[in-house]
């Protein structure tokens, strides 16, 4: 397995359980009215893995296109 590929696992398990930790703490003290904001740490927990992923296998394309070895 490539080094970015054991990167971006790992940074998606510390991503993954920081962003569950902030929505979960927004749900459990906020009151009713504020508890609509713990969307958006939920939504970025969800969206941001992917895109780094796909920024990561795109850098790693372009390299083996252009000849480097990984």
């Amino acid at each position: 397995m490539p080094l970015w590929k054991k990167l971006w696992l790992l940074f998606t398990l510390i991503w993954v359980v920081v962003g569950a930790l902030n929505a979960i703490t927004i749900l459990a003290l906020a009151d009713a009215a504020e508890r609509g904001k713990a969307w958006t740490p939920i939504i970025l927990t969800l969206a941001v893995p992917p895109v780094v992923y796909l920024l990561a296998w795109g850098i790693a394309w372009l390299r083996r296109r252009g000849g480097h070895e990984d």
